[in-house]
């Protein structure tokens, strides 16, 4: 399929994707049980959505609890405003990134960043800067996480 073309998803596609959400590991078994259908046609929406795009199966990790205690977003002015792509493609290389967007307003890219601690994070500053075309930088450490997640589906309906 082409990865450009745009997904059409149905209710039993959202109702496989919010298990998985919820357990990651569960098994087609169970999710088809919970649906009431068959284990086939779960493992054939399931390889559709990772064929496409839809879906990647992860580890997900909690950063703190694996040594991570610096967070911080990042505000990017980039001059002159033609080099945005370039800059944001050499910022989604660097390993600390975790979100990255551009943005409309006050600043051009919206970087959001992991660190084993502050000293990485002064380190990390420093070599963003050097990037050709990075103008500025304005960096909010955020002092505690109470929330990260992936988007609650049920907000489509």
């Amino acid at each position: 399929m082409d990865k450009t073309s745009p997904i059409i998803l149905d209710e039993l596609d959202f109702a496989i994707l919010s298990y998985l959400q919820q357990d990651g590991r569960m098994s087609f078994t169970v999710i088809a049980e919970k649906l009431k259908v068959s284990i086939g046609t779960i493992r054939t929406r399931f390889n559709k959505m990772i064929e496409d795009g839809t879906v990647n199966i992860i580890g997900r990790v909690d950063p703190e609890k694996v040594g991570f205690r610096s967070y911080a977003h990042i505000a990017v002015y980039v001059r002159p405003a033609t080099l945005k792509e370039k800059v944001a493609q050499k910022i989604a290389k660097l390993s600390e990134v975790s979100f990255l967007a551009m943005t409309s307003g006050d600043y051009d890219l919206e970087v959001d960043v992991m660190c084993r601690d502050n000293d990485h994070l002064v380190q990390f500053v420093n070599e963003l800067s050097k990037i050709e075309g990075v103008y500025q930088t304005k960096t909010t450490i955020y002092f505690k996480v109470y929330k990260y997640a992936q988007p609650d589906l049920k907000l489509l309906k």
